[in-house]
């Protein structure tokens, strides 16, 4: 509407200067009025048309908005522009919208395989906790119990962790830090595992950095547990030094083409165990890209697999 009260005013300047020539040069003021009158009728003209086009195509639009449920698929539907200004009011249209409906699929992707594993935790955790029930019913050994408990926590951790994963702030607690102590703290809340496995876990070397150690320590343990799951009876070293954290097992390895993949949400190797949730190295991975720590994976099959966390070291 602005752009025809801007037109009119145009017009209307116009016919004012015209009428003045003409009176200049002595028109008849008989044919001046006619003049006038044919004018002002033309425009009345254009004017009306252009308000009912106007009109009948923001009723159609309006239409078109009021039957979509997802509003941002309206982009889609515009008829075609008729205008250099509309036309470049639709391409902006179609790109803000062809980006909500990206936004809206990968969210709705993002939802399922939320819900998918925590479909698969659900099922995960209930079997820690079925044996502590039977245990406890038929009078079973406090070591056995300590190791479930110690399972049914680990899952409640990373459930938690990864539901602060999906928020776009963090309560991440930054400070400095020893890493070997640490470490040793992640070492002992899964002595129960390790022991039941097997394994022995050394923790050398130190360094203090600056971040969040509940965090690091959420990590080492994910790694502990995926050791007490696949590498029984193996060794389990973690070293500390000049801003690395290096955690490494004697075990099977991974094969080749399995590597690049381990960080896979949901992605279960050759060497995974039914009913596991796929997730424990996906997590660790989202964690370091979010607190901007390096990550690493080596290994060789048949021999060992290494993990290497890189950190910023504290100054002095």
């Amino acid at each position: 509407m602005s752009s025809k009260a801007a037109a009119l005013c145009f017009l209307g300047a116009g016919a004012v200067l015209f009428a003045a020539a003409m009176l200049f040069v002595r028109v008849p003021p008989g044919m001046l009025l006619l003049f006038g009158g044919l004018f002002c009728g033309l425009v009345a003209a254009w004017a009306a048309v252009g308000y009912v086009r106007e009109r009948d195509r923001v009723k159609k639009l309006e239409a078109l908005l009021d039957g979509l449920e997802e509003k941002y698929l309206l982009a889609e539907l515009l008829p075609p522009p008729v205008s250099g200004v509309e036309r470049r009011y639709f391409e902006v249209m179609k790109t803000v919208c062809a980006s909500a409906l990206s936004a809206a699929q990968q969210a709705r992707a993002d939802k399922a395989e939320y819900c998918e594993y925590v479909e698969r935790w659900i099922h995960e955790i209930k079997t820690p906790l079925t044996a502590c029930s039977l245990m406890l019913a038929n009078g079973g050994e406090i070591s056995r119990m300590k190791k479930e408990l110690c399972k049914a926590n680990n899952l409640v951790e990373s459930v938690l962790y990864c539901a602060r994963l999906r928020t776009q702030g963090t309560d991440a607690f930054i400070r400095r830090f020893w890493v070997q102590q640490v470490l040793q703290e992640a070492v002992r809340s899964q002595m129960e595992l390790l022991l039941a496995s097997g394994i022995s876990a050394e923790v050398m070397g130190d360094f203090e950095t600056v971040g969040d150690a509940q965090a690091l320590s959420f990590m080492i343990k994910q790694l502990l547990v995926n050791c007490a799951k696949y590498c029984p009876l193996c060794r389990v070293a973690l070293r500390a030094q000049n801003g690395s954290v290096t955690v490494e097992d004697n075990g099977p390895g991974v094969p080749a083409h399995e590597l690049p993949r381990l960080t896979e949400r949901g992605f279960t190797g050759s060497n995974s165990k039914p009913g596991g949730t796929g997730m424990g190295l996906y997590l660790v991975r989202e964690m370091c890209k979010k607190q901007g720590i390096g990550f690493l994976i080596e290994s060789e099959l048949g021999s060992f697999t290494r993990f290497v966390f890189t950190l910023p070291q504290a100054g002095g």
